[in-house]
């Protein structure tokens, strides 16, 4: 292996570097607080909107900055790459937010994201007596605990939720309205990712973990966690059974049942094979009886350049599909605005 190869400064700038560059590439749409490293919609706090924020390690863009703005997030805090946001960022974000409705956040399960998360909603309470309830993400079903959670970790489900939650929030719903919803979503919803590769985090300069020429690792996290297993290289139709069947059986989803279908990219696989993979998935759904509503295909939720994919289903309703479809306007997801 050779030296690392990234379109970088200083790897300790990457960060403060890059949301320099969206603040400068979406001034429509965004507003940056460089010091907290926060991406606000710009018109933020929406008087008598619930504020929806998320965040995360930085390293998984679109999520979670690129998913500011109409119809989705109020505001998202970025940490170093793949390290979770110090609660003063987010208890800033909750209070920037605040229009007197209240505030959701919207975490993952990892827990330093939870940890912090829950300092900031006590914090933001007793300084400015914002009313905060959160809801955490768990839809991986590959490995129950891992290095980072205890229990299942947050991953593609988180999307569809910043998405469905965003057009109720939208839509005037009340705090506890849009918390049910985004239980409901979280509840519902269930995925399974695989590499061809791994990544390689600026900061460290070499890769997380090694997989050989003709190796997958399947059920990993989107911070190069090792998964499942390790088996040897197969074709898609294969690779998309395996990630299909366990989250099929895990809900279980039914006969009958209508769905989401996203077919996520890990940051390295283009979108031809991501295309080929949806195939693969749609056609594993039709024989089990399974309508696809809705989909999305693309990079959503990435480790950084990780090859590799990941498939989600979201089980809804008139409702779901309804709030899906309302308008969005955002870098990372746009529709109907």
């Amino acid at each position: 292996m050779g030296g690392m190869k990234k379109l970088i400064n200083e790897p300790g700038d990457v960060v403060s570097e890059a949301l320099r560059g969206m603040a400068a590439a979406h001034p429509d749409r965004l507003r940056v607080d460089h010091e907290n490293r926060i991406v606000y919609r710009k018109d933020a706090p929406t008087p008598g909107k619930v504020g929806l924020i998320s965040g995360g390690g930085s390293g998984h863009e679109p999520m979670h900055g690129g998913f500011v703005g109409l119809g989705m997030l109020d505001a998202a805090c970025a940490g170093e790459v793949f390290t979770s946001p110090v609660p003063d960022q987010m208890m800033a974000a909750t209070k920037e937010v605040d229009a007197g409705a209240g505030v959701l956040h919207i975490v993952k399960n990892y827990t330093g994201d939870v940890m912090n998360f829950e300092m900031a909603a006590e914090l933001a309470a007793a300084d400015a007596g914002t009313e905060v309830l959160s809801v955490v993400t768990n839809d991986d079903v590959a490995v129950q605990d891992s290095l980072y959670t205890a229990g299942r970790r947050g991953v593609g489900v988180t999307v569809l939720l910043e998405k469905i939650v965003g057009a109720a929030a939208e839509e005037g719903r009340s705090l506890q309205e849009v918390a049910d919803l985004a239980k409901k979503v979280n509840d519902n919803g269930r995925s399974m990712g695989m590499a061809l590769t791994s990544c390689t985090v600026p900061a460290a300069g070499k890769p997380t973990f090694e997989l050989a020429e003709n190796e997958m690792e399947v059920g990993i996290g989107i911070h190069g966690e090792p998964g499942r297993q390790r088996l040897p290289l197969a074709p898609a139709k294969d690779v998309a059974a395996m990630l299909v069947d366990p989250v099929v059986s895990d809900l279980p989803y039914q006969q009958g049942d209508s769905v989401i279908a996203f077919v996520n990219g890990m940051g390295g696989t283009p979108l031809i094979e991501l295309y080929l993979m949806y195939n693969e998935v749609a056609q594993l759904l039709d024989r089990a009886g399974i309508t696809i509503a809705r989909n999305l295909v693309g990079n959503y939720i990435t480790s950084l350049e990780m090859a590799g994919c990941s498939v989600t289903l979201l089980k809804v309703d008139d409702e779901l599909v309804r709030l899906w479809d309302a308008p969005v306007n955002t870098p990372g997801l746009r529709w109907g605005a």
